[in-house]
């Protein structure tokens, strides 16, 4: 059970919030997703415009239906990334069933939100390096995924 079930479990059987709330458990996966790329995006320091605009079109892309619902997730998603602040715990929040192909997707992202002000910063390709392997990748794939994130994006 990933932390926001648990979290939500808890505030349904100890103060009865949410209890009538049917959740899709992908909204939960959603989340934690965007809150990685928030992560990301927040690591150096800086939440440059153009991170923050290819943040918004990745997600929007991927997890949301509009600008709207993905400036709403994104809001939701820093929050979260806001009180826990450790990207191993971001990551337990995605489910262990998450297929490779959701896996590799996301890490691309993360590898395109840390170019997208045209540089990777030390900080930055630590930070999704990291989650690469907490993911459960292997050098050569973060690799891919980084050519594949990357693409398009100016050289440093």
């Amino acid at each position: 059970m990933s932390l926001i079930a648990r979290l939500r479990a808890y505030a349904v059987e100890a103060l009865g919030i949410g209890a009538s709330e049917a959740r899709d458990p992908a909204d939960d996966t959603h989340l934690a997703a965007t809150a990685l790329l928030v992560h990301v995006a927040r690591v150096d320091g800086i939440l440059a415009p153009a991170e923050s605009e290819r943040l918004a079109r990745l997600v929007e892309g991927r997890y949301a239906d509009g600008p709207a619902a993905a400036h709403a997730l994104i809001a939701r998603a820093t929050a979260v990334d806001t009180e826990v602040r450790d990207v191993a715990s971001l990551v337990e929040m995605i489910p262990h069933e998450a297929n490779g192909a959701e896996r590799e997707a996301l890490l691309a992202m993360a590898w395109s939100v840390a170019g997208a002000d045209g540089k990777v910063d030390e900080f930055e390709e630590a930070l999704v390096e990291r989650l690469g392997r907490l993911l459960g990748f292997d050098e050569a794939s973060i690799a891919a995924a980084r050519r594949s994130g990357l693409s398009g994006v100016p050289a440093e």
